[in-house]
């Protein structure tokens, strides 16, 4: 059942259409507000790693209708394997064991499968403008004024920025991301290869103290993920700027001619699909201003160390879009989308320091550590029932239930 809004802020501009901006587009539709969607890529983008939907976010996609066609492209993965230095097998861990989550309650989906089960029920309801992004945005307080890349002019009520870790969005309106930036130390690049390995439903993660190789395979198939990624004090700006520095920069940290290394790093200097950047949160003092909002990892990035950056865009857009809905006044929509929302999203943004210490060991000593435990099951099993912390941190929301005005 559709609802209309009795408010003038009816016209809502979204940036991004990743996994905040569709999940958001889908509930303001819902409750009756004029979505447009503006993305810079050309089409929603497909493939991709997979990504976790657990917790309180498994019950917004219930609510969506998706749980059955995310179910069938679960990936499924069965087990973790920790390599030492040459390359040998330390330890095997089920997934669950790291990331908190429940056997048979959580589900793993590429990313790609997961834009489009969102994206799909949109297409012919919402308007979506791909190859384009926001180029000014000016807030006059009784409208947002947009001018495109493209050079088209657009007036909205509302602008929400769902645009990401360096959000376009957030620039424009709080200025640079400096301030915001919370750099974790870590740097990675991201690429995919041919599985040459004989992996299926399965990762392997080879480590030396600061520094990680990783391979990660869904279901059987001829493309595998590579992950390489190290530590680093400051993050490496000028290379951002230029590909063969990034490609350089990563290659210099794998010298060793051991396990796959070799075969990782050539992967990586030639890959047409390489991913490359930092292990970084955002921590904004508020998530509004004026009549533009922020949302998803724009307004609250936890990084993938935490696992939980796709759950939360799912849980804040289902937040957002009912606040939105129920509130005549936009700044008090906003402001209970922000009460209800941020400890949330700081709890979740906690998980991603036992992240970063399973998977990339800054030290000898951690990695020694860690190994210890993996070579002792009963062990290992009581060290990562610690990670009952993350799943309460996954469900520590309640999904309100929205009577639209």
């Amino acid at each position: 059942m559709e609802h209309h809004p009795t408010r003038s802020a009816r016209r809502v501009l979204i940036s991004g259409a990743s996994i905040a901006g569709p999940a958001l587009a889908y509930w303001l539709d819902r409750y009756g507000f004029e979505v447009t969607v503006v993305e810079k890529a050309d089409a929603v983008r497909g493939g991709g790693y997979a990504i976790d939907v657990r917790g309180t976010a498994r019950g917004v996609v219930e609510r969506m209708g998706l749980l059955p066609r995310l179910r069938e492209r679960h990936v499924d993965s069965q087990r973790i394997t920790f390599l030492d230095a040459a390359g040998e097998t330390v330890g095997t861990v089920q997934p669950e064991q790291m990331t908190g989550g429940e056997a048979g309650l959580d589900l793993e989906v590429r990313r790609g499968d997961l834009a489009d089960a969102l994206y799909l029920p949109l297409r012919d309801r919402v308007e979506f403008l791909f190859g384009d992004s926001i180029a000014t945005l000016d807030d006059d307080g009784d409208a947002v004024h947009i001018v495109f890349d493209s050079g088209t002019r657009r007036t909205f009520d509302l602008v929400i920025g769902a645009d990401g870790l360096h959000s376009n969005t957030r620039s424009l309106v709080l200025g640079p991301e400096e301030p915001y930036h919370r750099y974790l130390r870590r740097v990675f690049a991201g690429f995919t290869l041919d599985n040459d390995f004989g992996l299926a439903h399965e990762g392997v993660i080879w480590s030396e103290p600061g520094r990680s190789a990783v391979l990660y395979a869904h279901e059987p198939s001829d493309r595998v993920h590579g992950f390489l990624a190290f530590t680093r004090d400051t993050p490496p700006l000028d290379a951002f700027r230029d590909p063969r520095a990034q490609r350089s920069l990563v290659a210099s940290c794998f010298p060793e001619q051991v396990w796959h290394l070799p075969r990782l790093v050539e992967a990586m200097q030639e890959a047409d699909d390489l991913f490359f950047d930092v292990v970084s949160q955002i921590h904004l003092p508020v998530w509004s201003h004026g009549r533009v909002a922020l949302a998803g990892d724009a307004a609250h990035a936890t990084s993938f160390l935490s696992g939980q950056g796709s759950s939360l865009a799912l849980v804040g857009a289902y937040i957002l879009a009912g606040e939105l809905a129920t509130h005549a006044d936009h700044q008090a929509a906003f402001a209970a989308y922000e009460d209800r929302m941020r400890p949330f999203a700081e709890r979740n943004q906690a998980l991603a320091g036992n992240g970063g210490t399973v998977v990339t060991p800054s030290t000898r000593e951690e990695l020694d550590a860690r190994n210890a435990l993996l070579r002792d099951a009963e062990a290992t099993a009581k060290a990562f029932a610690s990670a009952s912390e993350g799943h309460e941190a996954h469900s520590s929301l309640t999904l309100p239930d929205y009577t639209p005005l």
